[in-house]
């Protein structure tokens, strides 16, 4: 049988797609540990798809945190008008960019989500202290719709093509954003020392450069429970594999939280706590470990289903390409 050839400009526009996802996931390689460990869980549509929201959520925040100075806020504007054209076109020349905005098309993410990020990192700017009206605002745009963006990928990464987008319930959302909220908060906590000696930043509302007291403390880590918790509610209603996905690097940030609470406020500002390979590799292990015994005894029932999703055809379906 004679192997079909492809059209030169066809071969072409897919090798450039797989150069901009491996450009993506080489972004994510390089920044996390514990989040990529978590995609490794997913398939391989869906592990794309996510290293493609990371590494733009990455490089933005490289332009307001590392870059800075003067010129930051030009990059920033023409980082996020480069998105726009390429969501609307399908293209783009910044291949981490490309790759977000196949993704973004494919997936149903949109403005919505992608608006509210850009305005948070904007944020990072000019806003030094925030009072909880700016702190939930500033979480919502850089943790929040972050989340929504990943529950786009995770309801529709078996999504075949012209299928319509599907779309999440009211609970799974609600969970999405607890998700990213509670990342972002402990993010917040690890990172007080470097925000506010380094940056000039203080995220916590009423917290001073001093770091918290042993009662703002025990405030931030009670917000941080309820978050998690409302993101646990939610996990049940996630497809199969992004159910262990998000189950492991639950558990991960888990094992950082419960590092940040066993340590002294003053050396929580001094300290940047940090969670071994070797202990991440252990919690990945028991996650998975009671993952299998759930699918054990959850096998012959509901299946892997779709979660709480609905269907829904906004018209930006484009030929679910992956």
């Amino acid at each position: 049988m004679t192997a079909t050839r492809l059209p030169v400009r066809t071969a072409s526009a897919a090798l450039y797609d797989r150069t901009a996802a491996r450009a993506s996931r080489a972004v994510l390689a390089g920044y996390s540990t514990s989040f990529g460990l978590g995609t490794r869980l997913l398939g391989p549509r869906a592990r794309r798809d996510i290293e493609a929201v990371y590494a733009l959520v990455r490089i933005a925040d490289e332009v307001v945190d590392t870059r800075g100075g003067d010129d930051a806020g030009a990059l920033l504007d023409e980082l996020e008008a480069q998105t726009a054209r390429a969501m609307a076109s399908g293209y783009s020349t910044n291949l981490v960019v490309h790759a977000f905005a196949r993704t973004a098309r494919r997936t149903g993410i949109g403005a919505a989500e992608v608006d509210p990020f850009f305005a948070s990192m904007r944020a990072d700017l000019t806003v030094r202290v925030h009072d909880r009206e700016s702190y939930l605002r500033y979480v919502y745009g850089s943790a929040e719709v972050v989340g929504l963006m990943c529950l786009q990928v995770f309801l529709n990464a078996d999504r075949a093509p012209g299928e319509p987008v599907r779309r999440p319930d009211a609970p799974t959302v609600d969970g999405a954003r607890a998700l990213g909220a509670a990342f972002q908060k402990i993010n917040f906590l690890r990172d007080l020392g470097a925000d506010s000696g380094e940056l000039g930043r203080l995220y916590f509302p009423g917290v001073g450069p001093e770091g918290p007291t042993d009662a703002q403390l025990a405030a931030i880590l009670d917000e941080i429970g309820a978050d998690l918790a409302r993101a646990r509610a939610a996990l049940p209603r996630l497809p199969r594999r992004a159910r262990a996905a998000v189950s492991a690097t639950l558990a991960l940030y888990d094992t950082l939280l419960a590092d940040l609470a066993a340590t002294p406020p003053e050396r929580v500002l001094a300290t940047r706590v940090r969670v071994s390979t070797p202990r991440k590799l252990a919690v990945l292990a028991r996650t998975l470990a009671g993952e299998a015994a759930d699918a054990a005894r959850s096998r012959g029932g509901r299946g892997s289903g779709r979660g709480g999703a609905t269907v829904q055809d906004d018209g930006r379906d484009d030929g679910g390409a992956a």
